[in-house]
């Protein structure tokens, strides 16, 4: 995510998804656009292609340039196979709509206090997913204490649920008690070698999933190559970004990644298709528009796309407006840029989910349940109201009404509630 006040994503403010452990890099299908990205990416490690008019050089100079993509396999071979939709036809037999939409609902859950709308929101409309919230110095214990008394009371539908929370490090770490490392930024975790990030992440990840925590809203795959890196106000102004290249960036967020995989916790790359060219925070601001990134050969989209290679389970999108892409709307209620650009295009087949529409500043020209009926239609899978818990009840209630009267939207809710599944599926028991 975008950094929140209320779940201090970030100190008063920066931004905010496993199969068994394995390393290996896989390639989905990519169709052409998806091709030319991650030729964009090579290209940049390469030095063959003149950086970015204003991009600075990298914070990490000896950074390992990414292992070059594997030739496209059968579709067999294709990325998070096991996250496709249509393999799981039979996984919602019996299920009433509210218990699918349920699945599609992620709530905040204080780390020290769960709400009571938190609670409800499990109890009464079946939300099958919670996200650890706040500032934590709570030990490892305490956290899983918290979460098994939030998880505990999810009907037999609602099980297993995705656990989810913000271990970036830096200025976005919510857990940072007992048994729980001090992560640094993504920025300084660059500075490691490629595998000693991937075993560093690898530690933390055991963390996260000793206490209960299933998944990682991290890592931040925003390529911030503008001139100032500290302008960019949800990304460089906190050194979330993982270098100013997209040959470092790709190559030690996908290493945080695997290492958050080989743990068995779901990593979460964010914010497509980039946060890292606006000024302002999508969190505390309105009408943050992107007039840089573009739908082909660019490079911060080049970083998503070698993600998508080597099996991102897990996208996250940003908020923003892209002006090249499509003006009319945020990332995030865009078909466009959902399922035309990351579905069709680049090929990725996993969930995806949005970024916290509860309480960034960024939505609120739309009522919740608005936000989260434009999300789903969209093609995201997971709608996040982690800011203010509050509001996922009537994000459900919106979209169970809104289904009942629309048989598309209610066919892209069943679509989601197996993707979701199917993501719950590849958990360790």
């Amino acid at each position: 995510m975008v950094l929140t006040m209320t779940e201090l994503h970030g100190p008063a403010e920066p931004s905010s998804a496993p199969h068994p452990p394995d390393l290996s890099r896989h390639v989905g299908r990519r169709p052409a656009i998806a091709a030319a990205l991650l030729g964009a990416v090579s290209l940049a490690a390469c030095g063959t292609q003149d950086p970015p008019a204003a991009g600075p050089t990298s914070a990490t100079n000896d950074a390992p340039s990414p292992t070059p993509p594997p030739e496209p396999t059968t579709p067999a071979a294709s990325q998070t196979p096991s996250a496709d939709p249509s393999s799981q036809s039979d996984a919602l037999e019996g299920w009433s709509l509210e218990e699918k939409v349920g699945q599609l609902i992620m709530v905040g859950v204080d780390a020290s206090a769960p709400a009571p709308a938190s609670t409800s929101a499990v109890t009464e409309h079946h939300v099958g997913s919670i996200f650890v919230a706040g500032r934590s110095q709570a030990s490892s214990q305490a956290i899983g204490q918290t979460i098994a008394s939030i998880t505990g009371q999810a009907g037999e539908r609602g099980r297993p649920m995705l656990v989810a929370t913000d271990q970036e490090g830096g200025e976005v770490q919510v857990l940072s008690g007992s048994g729980f490392s001090q992560i640094p930024s993504a920025l300084e975790q660059s500075k490691q070698s490629r595998d000693q990030l991937l075993a560093s992440a690898q530690q933390w990840g055991q963390e996260l999933a000793e206490a209960g925590v299933t998944m990682n809203l991290a890592p931040v795959a925003d390529l911030v190559d503008i001139a100032s890196p500290k302008d960019n106000g949800p990304i460089g102004a906190w050194g979330r970004e993982y270098g100013h290249d997209a040959a470092t960036a790709s190559s030690q967020a996908i290493a945080f990644a695997e290492g958050m995989q080989a743990a068995g916790v779901i990593p979460t790359y964010k914010h497509f298709p980039g946060l890292g060219r606006v000024t302002d925070n999508t969190d505390t601001s309105a009408n943050v528009i992107d007039r840089s990134t573009s739908r082909t050969g660019d490079a911060a989209v080049g970083v998503f796309a070698e993600a998508i290679a080597a099996g991102a389970q897990v996208i996250m999108m940003s908020s923003a407006v892209y002006a090249l892409i499509d003006d009319s709307t945020p990332a995030v209620f865009s078909s466009t840029i959902v399922t035309d650009m990351l579905r069709t295009e680049m090929g990725f087949t996993g969930v995806v989910i949005t970024d916290d529409v509860s309480a960034a500043t960024q939505v609120q020209d739309w009522d919740p349940g608005e936000r989260a009926i434009l999300a789903v239609r969209a093609g995201c899978d997971l709608v996040l109201a982690s800011a203010e818990p509050s509001l996922a009840a009537p994000m459900a209630k919106a979209l169970v009404e809104a289904a009942k009267k629309d048989t598309a939207l209610a066919a892209r809710i069943d679509e989601s509630a197996r993707r979701i599944l199917a993501l719950k599926a590849t958990q360790p028991s």
